[in-house]
């Protein structure tokens, strides 16, 4: 595999010093870019831009012919999963995903189909082939999942919900069969993160998006031991001995629950804007910090958007690895110029910064 000419993210995820800080965005590639919305509309749907693997690595190439970004995320979505498990994703105007044959019944959920990864979601793993071509080993590509519980949220509920009600009536209530159909989701996300792995990406991060309407023990029990047992059935290692980094990102989490990732095979905990940087980098100090501006806050001034990166930047300090990102993902209607500000003002605080350490 060629090497990585812009490796930034990876030695940050190594626990390295950089000369300044990495920076990618989730949601980098999406409604917000014009260029997006053409190949979108060429498209057709939503998942049909998914499914074409040259349209997807189209898509994924475009926020990086924009911005100085330090990595590609494929495009794709953490859904395209449970659509393999035979669900039936659509994605519908101003309402989002919906399952058409969501999980009602324990009868649903013991006879789940369990997908071929290689035949079933061939698109996404060709599409990575065709990215880490085009790319030419100038940035690391980011692969992805879904968390096994949000995953559930959404094939329990049929579609994104407030509090997610039937996933804890059954949670509460059946709770060895949540454990089943847990079980069944992250045997197909080990052989789905696999597949990413030998297409050639170079990360992977676990977004459990949902895992924050939880309890500490609930999220202990139903969320995090099933990410763990899906990093621990990951093949991390290369031939040449190069580990792919985990980042976990978990959305509206309290903070002694970013310690929780130590401990658990990750090598990066995303964190959302919920949390000052400098509290966060107090209590997790064994792996890298990935974080952590409101995605909103690129709706503000010039002014405030540089105020609030260079804030973030201090925050994190030089003592923790840190990976520039945004609390969750990029909103549709953001202004591109925006998002530029933002990248460049990463690079060039963080480059003066450390030099001045370092002087």
């Amino acid at each position: 595999m060629k090497p990585i000419k812009n490796d930034l993210i990876l030695r940050a995820l190594r626990g390295e010093n950089t000369s300044r800080t990495p920076v990618w965005l989730m949601r980098q590639a999406g409604r917000y870019l014009p260029e997006y919305r053409s190949v979108r509309a060429k498209a057709g749907s939503f998942m049909d831009l998914c499914r074409t693997p040259e349209l997807a690595c189209e898509v994924t190439l475009q926020p990086l012919r924009r911005y100085d970004l330090d990595a590609a995320i494929i495009f794709s979505d953490i859904l395209t999963v449970p659509d393999a498990m035979g669900l039936g994703l659509s994605f519908l105007e101003n309402e989002g995903p919906v399952f058409e044959r969501p999980l009602r019944t324990e009868s649903d959920i013991l006879n789940l189909h369990k997908p071929d990864v290689m035949k079933d979601l061939k698109y996404v793993f060709d599409a990575i082939t065709l990215t880490k071509k085009e790319l030419d080993g100038s940035v690391p590509l980011i692969g992805f999942c879904g968390s096994a519980f949000t995953l559930a949220c959404y094939m329990i509920e049929g579609r994104g919900s407030k509090g997610f009600p039937r996933v804890k009536e059954l949670l509460y209530s059946r709770p060895e069969l949540m454990h089943t159909l847990l079980d069944k989701i992250t045997d197909a996300l080990i052989d789905y993160l696999n597949a990413q792995i030998d297409a050639g990406v170079d990360i992977i991060q676990i977004f459990d998006t949902w895992g924050g309407i939880l309890s500490t023990g609930a999220f202990s029990e139903f969320s995090l031991t099933y990410t763990e047992r899906l990093i621990q059935g990951l093949r991390l290692y290369r031939e040449d001995d190069t580990r792919i980094p985990v980042i976990c990102f978990t959305k509206d989490a309290p903070l002694a629950w970013y310690k929780m990732y130590e401990n658990i095979g990750a090598d990066c905990v995303g964190i959302d804007w919920r949390h000052d940087m400098d509290v966060v980098a107090a209590v997790v100090r064994n792996i890298a910090l990935q974080g952590n501006l409101d995605p909103m806050v690129l709706k503000g001034s010039d002014e405030y958007i540089v105020q609030r990166v260079k804030q973030i930047i201090d925050m994190a300090g030089l003592r923790t690895p840190h990976i520039f990102n945004l609390g969750h993902g990029m909103h549709k209607d953001i202004d591109p110029d925006k998002v530029e500000l933002l990248v460049d003002t990463v690079h060039s605080y963080s480059e003066e910064r450390k030099s001045l350490i370092h002087c």
